[in-house]
């Protein structure tokens, strides 16, 4: 038996924000659920103190975050490169969905990433690199880049974030 209050919860929800919208000008890069919007706000504050950087994703206010185009640019470059100077897997796995969805954004922004030059033989000493009792030190697999996972984890994740 199908109740007639369920039937009515649609019209209920009319008017109520189902979403929010991350946009640069008046161009919308994305448009997640709430939660989602909440979630991904959150992780941005901590990947500003962890790169000591401002991210350029201004506040929320109604359903709207500004993205300052030049600060967001240097955020990813940083971004990216942390995430090529370390081979912990730990470290990755907490990072890789956040880094992908950014750089869903920095793609719809226009924004070019160079993957070549992140993609080069690091200058400095790897950071974070994990430690196993079974393996040892970690290292990406031979014949692989340190970028296929995350390339593939960005192309899968902007066939799946609505504008």
């Amino acid at each position: 038996m199908i109740r007639l209050d369920t039937l009515t919860c649609h019209d209920q929800m009319k008017g109520v924000e189902m979403s929010q919208y991350f946009d640069i000008g008046d161009e919308t890069l994305w448009n997640p659920s709430n939660g989602v919007s909440r979630m991904f706000q959150r992780q941005v504050g901590v990947f500003e103190a962890e790169l000591e950087l401002p991210s350029g994703i201004g506040p929320m206010v109604n359903d709207e975050c500004q993205i300052s185009p030049d600060t967001f640019e240097i955020f990813v470059s940083a971004l990216l490169a942390q995430h090529r100077k370390t081979h912990h897997t730990i470290r990755h796995a907490l990072c890789e969905g956040f880094t992908a969805t950014v750089l869903v954004l920095a793609e719809r922004a226009g924004i070019k990433v160079d993957w070549t030059r992140h993609g080069a033989a690091p200058e400095a000493p790897l950071d974070e690199v994990q430690v196993s009792t079974v393996a040892g030190v970690s290292a990406p697999a031979e014949g692989t880049t340190w970028s296929a996972g995350l390339r593939a984890r960005t192309q899968e994740l902007g066939r799946r974030m609505p504008r």
